[in-house]
């Protein structure tokens, strides 16, 4: 059933990463406009790759994270819109079909009647359902459209795209919020956010990726005709670039952070090599220990993993028939899309139009927020303004326990949060 965030004055995202932790508050005004009153942010502890690894240690960041913006805003918050992050993030499209009355055009109850037969009992198996979108509609099983409203026809077909992840991780990033004394309001897939905080109406029509390069996961939206048609993740992210630097200049991974950010590049030039830079072996932090290594040799460490990452996210493009469409251009965003030359090499591995994107689509966002690395909190914002989706009462899960004679049991989804 769809929720309304229209009544709320107050909204509070939280963006729980590999890297950070990310509260924001925001009040409404009466004309719809989001006004960013508080933000709190701290390094992500007990959480790897987007799942949470030890529930005292997340919870503790989430709570410094909150606690800091509720001080800024002056004002308590008990609900919040959360990202949901990880490797295992998956989308699967699912497609219904009604008769309608050819003696008239479509109209809202059809296309209500439609997604209602779509989500009706929808069987995720061992998943959490985060998502329940309309992508696109058909009318006489003819091309896509974007809108059918007031065209005549004689069947109305919808596919609805389903964002899954695993109900086991949902349930620990679950328990963290709690024993944050929190309450989900909505959840929303990472890439989702970012994208609706980055892309521009164009982009979402025409066609366009937003890949999302977080510390520990790279995760991907793509869109077209205005809605999105595919989320996906892969379990490398810019924490990779650093342990490898930490690894390859054998320093710490705090130094090896540095240097990535200091004198960081995706890609060599003739300057690099004939620089060089000041390297504290591990466990050493004095200046007589400091050894200097030219910068290529920085860079040549660099340059394979972030060639791996866009890599992987052709090859997830590819398996989505999204790899050879030359108009379906890449937004690029997340703290690791700041590493100086990145863009550069996503467009050669990719072979597509690539910009660098970061929060746009709310005004007056205070300038520290106005950055890659916020754009999935920003765009929770966003999301929570503009909710719209439609969710079935009731899905169909596998029984977790295998004695019972049942494979399947319903589990019901919350509703009029």
């Amino acid at each position: 059933m769809t929720h309304s965030f229209n009544r709320l004055t107050t909204i509070a995202a939280l963006d729980i990463g590999s890297s950070k932790v990310c509260c924001v508050i925001a009040k409404i005004s009466r004309d719809r406009r989001i006004n960013v009153v508080g933000y709190g942010y701290n390094a992500s502890k007990g959480i790897k790759n987007g799942i949470v690894t030890d529930i005292n240690q997340a919870t503790l960041s989430v709570c410094n994270a909150v606690e800091a913006a509720e001080q800024m805003a002056n004002e308590r918050i008990d609900r919040i819109i959360v990202n949901i992050s990880g490797d295992k993030i998956k989308s699967i499209i699912k497609d219904a079909t009604i008769a309608i009355n050819k003696n008239r055009p479509v109209n809202e109850t059809d296309i209500t009647k439609v997604i209602e037969k779509g989500i009706n009992k929808i069987n995720v198996g061992e998943h959490e359902l985060i998502h329940c979108l309309p992508a696109s509609y058909r009318l006489d099983m003819g091309d896509e459209i974007k809108d059918p409203r007031n065209i005549f026809g004689e069947s109305l077909s919808v596919d609805i795209l389903l964002g899954l992840v695993p109900e086991v991780q949902y349930r620990n990033l679950s328990t963290v919020i709690e024993n944050a004394h929190l309450e989900t309001a909505e959840r929303a897939f990472s890439p989702y956010a970012s994208a609706l905080a980055c892309l521009v109406e164009d982009e979402k029509e025409i066609g366009a990726t937003v890949i999302d390069i977080g510390g520990g996961t790279t995760s991907i939206a793509s869109f077209k005709h205005g809605h999105p048609i595919y989320f996906s993740s892969i379990a490398v992210g810019g924490n990779n670039v650093t342990n490898d630097i930490a690894w390859g200049l054998t320093t710490s991974f705090t130094h090896a952070e540095r240097l990535k950010t200091l004198h960081g590049c995706a890609f060599l030039t003739q300057a690099d090599k004939e620089e060089t830079i000041n390297v504290y072996p591990v466990g050493e932090e004095d200046d007589s220990s400091i050894k200097q290594v030219p910068k290529s040799e920085l860079i040549s460490i660099i340059t394979p993993r972030v060639e791996e990452i866009f890599e992987l996210v052709n090859q997830k493009l590819s398996e989505h028939g999204l790899r050879d469409i030359s108009s379906h251009r890449v937004v690029l965003t997340g703290g690791g899309s700041q590493l100086s030359g990145i863009r550069e090499v996503a467009s050669m591995v990719l072979d597509k139009q690539v910009r660098l994107g970061r929060p746009k689509n709310i005004p007056n966002l205070p300038d520290i927020l106005y950055n890659p690395a916020f754009s999935t909190v920003v765009g929770l914002l966003s999301f929570a303004l503009n909710y719209t989706e439609k969710k079935p009462t009731k899905t169909i899960q596998k029984q977790s326990n295998s004695n019972s004679a049942f494979n399947r049991i319903f589990g019901w989804l919350k509703q009029n949060f």
